[in-house]
């Protein structure tokens, strides 16, 4: 027990302090090591899970967006994920412990990006561990399930957690997912996820990771505000700069000058 108490604390304490190297996706993995039970058919083939592609080492010349899941657990973050990064879909998913993540490279305007995005638990008993990586986060998905309300109606609390613990001008996105069910399932009406949206001022879209509805209409939306954003940051770092190493006139100084010049005629 006090031996996967220590793994647990060693995996959490790198994970929050170095969030660009993968030491979350190991901490999932211990997570579920620690508190899943061995089964007989736990094999890679017995049940699907989510696990980062191969990836090359970190290039400059590519940057990195990192995005986060903000949602409860099964509303289908991990199935908009996996749809979003291997084009692909099951029902077959167990429900996400701790951190995971995917990464896809994708061309936005001309140039490529590398999309991070970190699949959060939505278990109220993770909810500590997750919200360490709202500060590393440019993106946050806000996630219900449009037949269940009681997602929708946490999406308030959701973004009162994004900003206690996320900064301040992090982009956020409403999605609606499961819209492929039948209407009769359906409890959270379209235009009462647009209501939300619009109050908070974000974006909102439904989506369906099972038809691929909108998919990739959600994850290159968040990434083109984030790209926006962040030039826009530049341009105006800039301005300030070059505000900063401009010399200063005074008025007597401007008035020496002009003297000196009608002297000289």
């Amino acid at each position: 027990m006090y031996k996967n108490a220590a793994i647990f604390s060693f995996y959490f304490f790198w994970a929050r302090c170095y969030l660009d190297i993968p030491y979350a996706n190991l901490f999932s993995r211990s997570l579920q090591a620690v508190q899943r039970p061995t089964r007989s058919d736990d094999s890679p083939d017995a049940v699907p899970r989510l696990s980062h592609p191969s990836r090359s080492p970190p290039s400059s010349s590519i940057p990195d967006l990192k995005c986060l899941f903000a949602a409860p657990a099964g509303v289908g973050k991990s199935c908009l994920l996996l749809r979003f990064s291997d084009g692909s879909f099951t029902t077959s998913f167990i429900t996400t412990i701790g951190i995971d993540f995917k990464i896809r490279t994708i061309e936005l305007d001309g140039k490529r990006i590398k999309l991070q995005i970190w699949d959060t638990a939505g278990q109220e008993r993770f909810r500590t561990i997750t919200t360490a990586y709202y500060r590393g986060a440019m993106g946050i998905l806000l996630v219900y399930d449009v037949t269940d309300e009681s997602s929708f109606n946490n999406i308030r609390n959701w973004i009162r957690n994004i900003e206690q613990h996320a900064s301040d001008n992090v982009n956020k996105i409403l999605v609606g997912n499961k819209a492929d069910m039948d209407e009769s399932k359906r409890a959270v009406p379209t235009s009462k996820g647009q209501a939300l949206a619009d109050e908070y001022g974000i974006k909102f879209f439904e989506t369906s990771a099972k038809t691929n509805l909108n998919v990739e209409q959600v994850f290159f939306s968040v990434a083109r505000d984030i790209k926006q954003r962040l030039a826009d940051n530049d341009s105006r770092a800039e301005d300030r700069t070059i505000n900063i190493n401009r010399p200063v006139q005074t008025a007597g100084e401007g008035e020496a000058t002009q003297k000196s010049a009608c002297c000289g005629t």
